[in-house]
Formats: C-alpha cells, sequence, structure tokens
C-alpha cells in the first residue's frame, strides 16, 4: 500500500480543487462517493474502503477536519506538513 499524497490544482496561482489520496491496493477503483459535508467527498473501493477525499474548496479546508474526517473512517491522522500547500492553520 502507498501512502497518503496530496494533489492539488492551481487557477490563477490560487489552490481550486485538492484530492487526497489515501493507502490502496493495485487496481483499486473507486466505486461510490459520499458528501461529508463542508466540500469534502469520500470516494469508497467496490469492498468499502477509503481511496480518496476530494476537497472541492480548499479554500475551506483545515487540518482539523480533515484529520476528524480520517478518524471517523478510521485511518491515522495526517501531520500539518502534509497539507500544508492548502492549509495553513
Amino acid at each position: 500500500m502507498a501512502e497518503c499524497h496530496l494533489k492539488v490544482t492551481y487557477r490563477q496561482g490560487k489552490p481550486f480543487a485538492a484530492y487526497l489520496y489515501l493507502p490502496r491496493l493495485p487496481g483499486d477503483r473507486v466505486e461510490r462517493s459520499s458528501e461529508e459535508g463542508q466540500g469534502l467527498v469520500v470516494d469508497y473501493s467496490s469492498d468499502g474502503r477509503p481511496l480518496g477525499i476530494e476537497i472541492l474548496d480548499p479554500s475551506r479546508a483545515s487540518l482539523d477536519r480533515i484529520n476528524a474526517l480520517l478518524q471517523r473512517l478510521n485511518l491515522e491522522t495526517i501531520p500539518p506538513s502534509d497539507l500544508q500547500p492548502i492549509c495553513t492553520d
């Protein structure tokens, strides 16, 4: 399994959207998504494992909100440096 990593899309030099890739197995595909509120959407595999978190509005993202969601998903929280491009709190 790979580690978490963040991909950020910029528009006019500002974060426009982001995706936090969660650990996944080779061949995993997104089968369904679930809106979690506050601009966060979780993508799941066919067997229900979370594969990633869509961050629809990076300007509203916060480390606390994302880590709270990761805890609800029974995943390890991430350090501030991993979200530094979008979260400054």
